[in-house]
């Protein structure tokens, strides 16, 4: 769902980047498919590809003011209107012929193009319908304006419906281009996560700056406090913690040390690392997630387009229906009337209203959307998400603010009070740089508690943190360190330290991240609507099944971001519509693969390239708002499109002469005052739009 070019992406990074980039991803060089081509059919996305909103609003304001001009010298199916509505003059047939020329070589060439692709596919649509209408319209009407000074005989044109036709369907293609998100490019975000240049150690010891691409396996590089890791690797030297959250969900920093393995891309926090390479290029981490998003977004949409099927019908009753008309009137009257008849009976199928019907709603529903911070990418994610029975989300993030805090302070000795025991402990951590250290330190400052002043603090192998205040000793430890049962409640899983005064327990400090305000009502709601909720993360087995049990969800942990894409793989296998909510890299994968991705917009930018739905806020109870805004819109398009394919299958047998034994045809005043009246109430129908669900 997702517009991803290649060839762009190589072009924004200097040399040394396309170097990588192209060791990286050489295999997908020339794949030209991507996910919106397959997920919008309908209005040929792939069409869209190489013409996009910048360029069908060039194609429309250009051609508008000719469109324009070819409508106001060219008779309505033939009524003459009075002027100024109307404005005829000698030969103005003719310069309207010149003018409908340029028009249909200028603004008709990505219709002609959409319509060849489909009628290659089997698949006539929408494309294909409109190209008919313009090539019949306008063919004919060549074909007119010659025969009438060749043979003096008046022969209608419709070179009014001709440019009415293609200036409304260039509108609407703008419209809809411009209500929906571009689509960014999920590979290129994932290459800035890496540095352009690695710190590599020669064999005497000193270090030298190289681009990425040339580094091989068993190189072994430097990096200091603050960097990306260049490569995925073995820590040969030193000791720190790796920040790797945007790759891994995991809050808070992981210690590595000697024998450790890293990922390219994770942040260094503090120490001076060495480490030895294991991976490059196609081996890489990120590039296994590049490889999975892009398999995803090359796997075929499941949704249904009611407007690509009501298109696709239309075609086939104009084209039957007109060769019928052909046929009997030929026989019953005589050639010149049969014309007419199959003629008028195509141009009567041009799907102005159609046209129209989708991208009124789309920009109605995505303005709507936007306010709310719901930015829609893909407009099959409306049609899926109201399908949809599984919705799997990510935790860390997600369904928690991901974020490392206090969250809880148990005192143990009623001696002290809360604001001695934040004291106390910010005192102790003051100067450590640990992720621990650095929660409670902010948490001490944020409630206007200054630290104790320890006369000094010292660092206790396999202990923890000691410091002393006159004769009194305290120390800052772990569950394990302290070896004694303190019958601990921690349903939560939070992580635990004890505060302890001369060897006596004195208070217990948990931290961890937070489930969001809003995450057990989005729970609640979800199961309400028939959607079952499923967490994965890539957090260990207790931070997860702490969380589950709090939402009573099933749940998956240690999950990779092949493991996350297996399990969208497996749920979709077994024809279950899936929603996937994430917000890290490691979700990005499964953001693509899933029915309906949505990416919450305070995570990753990979995330949300490869997401079809982007929530603004990071708040999961925004979904609900998706979910109930998807079902009005689907409602409003199904609305739309009976309004608009209504009035050409009453038109179109009309037209063919069906009911001319009878006396009944449709008039050129009549068909025009239903094409617009079928134009107007369309649009209407799409301001109706709102939140609530109908």
């Amino acid at each position: 769902m997702k517009n991803h070019s290649n060839h762009s992406t190589k072009q924004n990074h200097d040399s040394e980047h396309k170097k990588y980039e192209h060791e990286t991803h050489n295999h997908h060089e020339h794949e030209t498919h991507n996910h919106h081509e397959h997920q919008d059919h309908s209005n040929n996305h792939e069409l869209h590809d190489h013409h996009g909103h910048g360029n069908f609003k060039r194609l429309f304001l250009t051609g508008l003011p000719v469109g324009l001009l070819i409508m106001w010298i060219s008779p309505l199916m033939g009524l003459y209107i009075p002027f100024p509505f109307q404005y005829t003059f000698d030969y103005s047939d003719i310069v309207a012929v010149v003018l409908s020329t340029a028009l249909f070589i200028y603004g008709g060439k990505p219709f002609i193009q959409g319509a060849i692709k489909e009628i290659r596919q089997k698949s006539p649509g929408m494309m294909a319908l409109v190209s008919m209408g313009l090539s019949v319209s306008f063919g004919y009407s060549l074909f007119a304006v010659i025969m009438r000074y060749i043979t003096g005989i008046h022969y209608m044109d419709f070179l009014f419906e001709f440019a009415s036709l293609l200036l409304i369907m260039l509108l609407g293609h703008w419209i809809e281009m411009v209500a929906l998100a571009k689509a960014g490019d999920a590979r290129a975000s994932l290459v800035k996560l890496l540095p352009k240049m690695a710190h590599l150690i020669q064999k005497d010891g000193t270090s030298v700056e190289v681009p990425i691409g040339q580094l091989k396996i068993n190189d072994v590089i430097m990096v200091q406090a603050g960097e990306s890791i260049a490569a995925d690797g073995i820590i040969k030297k030193g000791q720190s913690r790796i920040n790797e959250s945007l790759l891994t969900g995991e809050a808070k920093p992981v210690s590595k040390t000697v024998g450790d393995q890293v990922i390219g891309g994770s942040t260094n926090a503090d120490g001076i690392l060495e480490v030895q390479v294991t991976k490059t290029g196609k081996q890489s981490y990120l590039s296994m997630v590049d490889r999975l998003v892009t398999e995803a977004q090359n796997k075929p949409s499941r949704a249904e387009d009611n407007a690509k099927m009501v298109a696709q019908w239309l075609f086939y009753i104009a084209v039957i229906a007109s060769l019928v008309s052909f046929v009997v009137w030929l026989f019953l009257l005589d050639l010149d009337r049969a014309i007419i008849f199959a003629v008028t009976t195509l141009v009567i199928a041009c799907p102005h209203a159609l046209g129209l019907a989708i991208p009124l709603v789309i920009s109605r529903s995505t303005s709507l959307g936007s306010v709310k911070g719901l930015l829609v990418k893909n407009r099959e994610a409306y049609n899926l998400t109201t399908k949809a029975n599984i919705m799997i989300l990510d935790k860390t993030g997600t369904l928690t603010t991901g974020e490392f805090k206090v969250q809880e302070i148990d005192i143990l000795d009623d001696a002290f009070k809360y604001d001695e025991i934040v004291a106390l402990i910010a005192g102790i951590e003051t100067g450590s740089s640990h992720p621990i250290a650095q929660s409670i330190i902010e948490y001490a400052s944020a409630t206007d508690i200054k630290p104790a002043q320890f006369d000094d603090i010292k660092v206790k192998a396999g202990i923890g943190l000691e410091g002393q205040i006159k004769t009194d000793v305290y120390q800052l430890m772990s569950q394990k360190a302290l070896n004694e049962d303190l019958n601990i409640n921690n349903e939560l899983g939070y992580t635990v330290s004890i505060l302890v005064k001369n060897k006596k327990p004195i208070a217990v400090v948990k931290l961890g991240d937070k489930l969001k305000a809003s995450s057990k009502h989005l729970i609640e709601q979800l199961k309400i609507k028939g959607i079952e909720p499923i967490m994965a993360t890539g957090d260990n087995e207790d931070a997860a099944r702490s969380t589950a049990k709090a939402l009573n969800i099933t749940y998956y942990a240690n999950q990779s971001p092949q493991d996350k894409y297996l399990l969208v793989e497996k749920f979709k296998s077994k024809d279950k519509i899936v929603i996937m909510m994430g917000d890290g890299i490691n979700d990005a994968p499964s953001l693509a693969l899933a029915d309906v991705g949505v990416a919450i917009g305070a995570g990753t930018q990979v995330a949300m390239d490869s997401a079809d739905v982007i929530l603004t806020k990071p708040e999961p109870g925004d979904i609900e708002s998706f979910i109930d805004l998807s079902f009005n819109t689907q409602t409003k398009m199904n609305q739309n499109l009976i309004w608009g394919a209504g009035y050409n299958f009453i038109a179109i047998p009309l037209a063919a002469g069906m009911l001319y034994p009878l006396g009944i045809t449709i008039s050129p005043a009549i068909g025009a005052i239903l094409m617009s009246l079928s134009t107007i109430i369309v649009a209407l129908n799409a301001m109706t739009l709102n939140m609530k669900r109908n």
